[in-house]
């Protein structure tokens, strides 16, 4: 026959009131719900609680400690290669065991994100840049004219729609996603403001400091008249190979336009790059194609971009600069 349950808490208070109101046993185990053999533990001193039941534990706290130093040596290490290392430091165990612990520890596997590649001398960098802008206010960024170019493909990967099938209809026709080893694309420049976004490049073949310049002329100052009209604004552009060559750096200078001294690789301090994944998430609702049907859509949904969105994103570069800082320069999550 089983072991019958220890008292709680509250049950022993009341058999202790009880017992000295001269209530037997029987009596008590009756008014509070329980067998009376559990009181006579309980007034006899035997209750000392239940014995652990299963099987014992296979690790103890110091091995456990061990294996999170293995996986906090290097984080893109497999199950196996735990398992492996923490067996080589004298703890035989299976991968079953192991995930469990990793488990236990709080590690998920997870697809890593990806940032641009900073050594140490960029990070220093784009540290000095942040603290350099720490006290710019929302007014600051305000008058800053943000630019960028991004790529558009015909193909959006694994993302997009599913498919309804059943068993043995993978290779049916109407279930597959037809793909191209190539696919068509487009490049976009843009350029946006607290107040909205300028009008849209379409960039034919690749960009050098001469293409780079017509666009400047055809695009960005008519961004700047719409956004800004007659007001001084600072211009934003990274350090591509166009953007900074000596013959932009001249015209800019010759139209008396401030440019923005900007860390590399640094796409999480510019707010555009929020804009250009809200046009792609849309382009996966809207399927083009063919390379006209996927400028159509670029065009409308960069049009349906609003000034509040806008707005939000340029108030958003405080808290941008202090990421960084607190990061040590690090990639942030922006």
């Amino acid at each position: 026959m089983g072991k019958t349950a220890d008292l709680t808490a509250v049950q022993k208070a009341i058999t202790d009131t009880l017992k000295q109101e001269g209530k037997t046993q029987k009596e008590i185990s009756e008014q509070i719900g329980c067998s009376q053999s559990a009181v006579s533990r309980h007034l006899n001193g035997k209750s000392v609680g239940r014995k652990k039941c299963g099987r014992k534990r296979c690790t103890t706290r110091r091995s456990d400690r061990t294996l999170r130093k293995i996986v906090e040596k290097d984080r893109f290490q497999t199950l196996g290669d735990l398992r492996k290392q923490w067996t080589e430091s004298g703890v035989e165990t299976s991968r079953a065991t192991v995930y469990r612990r990793v488990q236990e520890m709080g590690y998920r596997c997870r697809i890593p994100q990806v940032k641009p590649l900073l050594n140490q001398k960029r990070r220093q960098k784009r540290l000095t840049w942040a603290t350099e802008k720490q006290h710019w206010t929302v007014a600051h960024w305000s008058k800053v004219l943000f630019s960028d170019e991004s790529k558009f493909c015909m193909s959006f990967g694994n993302q997009g729609a599913r498919v309804w099938r059943k068993t043995g209809e993978r290779e049916m026709p109407k279930c597959l996603k037809s793909s191209v080893k190539y696919p068509q694309s487009v490049m976009v420049w843009g350029a946006m403001s607290a107040a909205g976004v300028g009008p849209l490049c379409f960039i034919k073949g690749r960009v050098n400091a001469a293409s780079y310049q017509e666009i400047l002329e055809h695009f960005m100052l008519p961004s700047a008249e719409k956004l800004y009209g007659d007001e001084d604004f600072i211009f934003q552009h990274d350090l591509a190979p166009a953007h900074s060559a000596k013959t932009t750096g001249k015209w800019f200078t010759d139209h008396g336009i401030t440019v923005l001294n900007w860390p590399a690789n640094s796409i999480d301090l510019n707010p555009i790059e929020n804009l250009w994944d809200i046009v792609k998430r849309k382009l996966r609702d809207a399927r083009p194609n063919t390379l006209d049907e996927l400028k159509a859509a670029i065009e409308a949904s960069w049009a349906s971009i609003t000034p509040q969105q806008c707005h939000r994103l340029i108030a958003s570069m405080p808290r941008r600069i202090e990421a960084v800082i607190s990061a040590k320069g690090f990639p942030t999550k922006y």
